[in-house]
């Protein structure tokens, strides 16, 4: 059996990156805990840092290094996806260091600085530092703020200083604005990566493979075939003591305005002249500028809490009911709408957006529903089971592409019934899929921004949820629904008013 990770033929990540170290804020949290710091030793398990990495950890723990390390280690034992090297590790663990101090501590950062530039003498790290600020987005700011005043932001010749922020990209149009000016008032804009780990999925960029590597698809990627489009980001989980952070964001500020309008732009943009970032990125923009929020807010936006009951043989508590949540709260825990797109390949179809917590079961897909065709060869009787002929890219879990279209029943006969035809990455593929983190890490590291949104791209996105967000905030009285349920009824009137439905994945 091959070992992917000597494997010269393997093409995946084949890019290495060079020397350079990441600052880390925010490195005692969840997202570095799960995520960031499993994806590091990843990709040096892959061959895919080199050897003078650095990873300077920075929080508020009175740790020592040693401390800091100990908990790296813990971290990649409990979450690595890849097998554990103790050869890559005692690597690893050369170059990583912890500073502790708050984000409004000027000398946290002046001993920040010693560190960095200890590392590049005793590391050779060449004054190439990316500063990952994985903490609350009212501390970016500051952090940005300190950076530039402690001298860390500043790069001589050859070398690059990057940052790294987390979404969200502000809580509206104006605060994204503001962030931006904070943030560009430091890094030039090609300094700047603004995460969004969905574009990191494997499945995520196979859009662009499915459209434009076949011909099968693009003919009929347009409203003359296709009737509508359905986008769902679904947990069947609660804010699992994230109050502090959920409660006043909501689920359209916390996944409408990045994921799924990032699936949407994909889904629905036109070819770019290559994939070079520049044409990528104008493709995505271009498309978002012609999406329109919904005309009859009423009529085609669902919002709901979920309520307290019973989930999957459990007792769970409703959101008011959850720990740190006021019993006053106006945060949706569900939210849908319509958008639809004026240009001449998608006007009349429309998109529905939707996203929640507390849902029937956790799953990202995008649904393409195609038009019915005439059914008059067969007869009413023959296709009464068929249904619309749909495309549905399945992002998480069970990452593939599956196809229903109608066959005929065996039999004497003529009965038309719905059949599936399906794709899975894990059983096409020998091969690994990198995880979204690791994909962004490095090319974060290597300065190859295509899968990261630029400030242009934030702005429309809030252009077009804001006239939502502000409409539902005078909306006094919040729609419950049952947990382990598909949403509140409105969600449901919302489509059948439009004559359509919602799938049930």
């Amino acid at each position: 059996m091959r070992n992917p990770l000597k494997d010269p033929l393997d093409r995946r990540l084949q890019k290495i990156a060079g020397p350079s170290g990441l600052i880390l804020f925010g490195v005692t949290g969840d997202l570095a805990r799960k995520k960031l710091l499993p994806a590091i030793y990843d990709l040096a398990n892959r061959g895919l840092l080199p050897p003078a990495f650095s990873l300077v950890g920075f929080a508020r723990r009175d740790w020592s290094n040693s401390d800091f390390e100990n908990f790296v280690r813990e971290s990649i034992r409990s979450n690595a996806r890849t097998h554990w090297s103790e050869s890559v590790w005692s690597q690893l663990a050369k170059g990583i260091r912890f500073v502790s101090g708050n984000h409004d501590n000027p000398l946290a950062f002046a001993e920040l600085r010693r560190v960095v530039q200890d590392l590049d003498s005793e590391r050779g790290t060449a004054g190439n530092h990316t500063f990952y600020l994985s903490v609350p987005p009212r501390d970016f700011p500051l952090v940005i703020t300190h950076l530039q005043d402690s001298g860390l932001a500043n790069a001589n010749s050859g070398q690059f200083r990057r940052v790294v922020i987390e979404k969200p990209f502000g809580s509206d149009l104006d605060s994204a604005k503001t962030l931006n000016a904070v943030v560009e008032r430091v890094f030039p804009p090609d300094s700047v990566f603004r995460i969004d780990h969905y574009l990191g999925k494997e499945t995520v960029q196979n859009i662009l493979a499915l459209r434009f590597a076949n011909q099968l698809f693009e003919p009929i990627w347009n409203s003359k075939f296709i009737d509508h489009v359905q986008i769902t980001m679904a947990e069947d989980i609660g804010i699992s003591g994230r109050a502090g952070y959920y409660d006043g964001i909501g689920a359209a500020r916390d996944v409408i305005q990045n994921h799924l309008l990032q699936l949407l732009a994909l889904t629905a943009m036109e070819r770019p002249e290559s994939f070079e970032p520049t044409q990528l990125r104008e493709s995505k923009e271009n498309v978002l500028a012609q999406t329109k929020p919904p005309t009859n807010l009423g009529l085609h936006t669902s919002r709901g809490q979920y309520a307290g009951g019973w989930q999957g043989g459990e007792k769970v508590l409703g959101y008011l009911e959850e720990e740190g949540i006021s019993p006053a709260s106006n945060t949706e825990t569900y939210a849908a709408l319509r958008l639809d797109i004026d240009n001449s390949r998608w006007r009349g179809t429309p998109f529905y957006l939707r996203t929640g917590k507390r849902l029937g079961r956790r799953v990202t897909e995008i649904a393409v529903v195609f038009k019915r065709p005439e059914h008059a060869l067969f007869g009413r009787q023959a296709v009464s089971q068929l249904g619309e002929n749909a495309l549905v890219i399945r992002v998480q879990p069970n990452e593939g592409v599956t196809i229903r279209f109608g066959s005929k029943v065996p039999g004497p006969a003529m009965q038309v019934r719905d059949v599936t035809m399906d794709f899975a990455y894990g059983h096409a593929f020998t091969e690994d899929s990198p995880e979204a983190y690791e994909r962004l890490i490095l090319d974060v590291l290597l300065g190859e921004p295509p899968l990261f949104p630029r400030q242009r791209e934030v702005e429309l996105s809030w252009e077009i949820l804001d006239p939502v967000v502000e409409a539902w905030s005078k909306q006094k009285v919040i729609e419950q629904y049952t947990p382990g349920s598909w949403g509140p009824d409105s969600a449901n009137q919302m489509m059948s008013i439009d004559g359509r439905s919602w799938r049930r994945p």
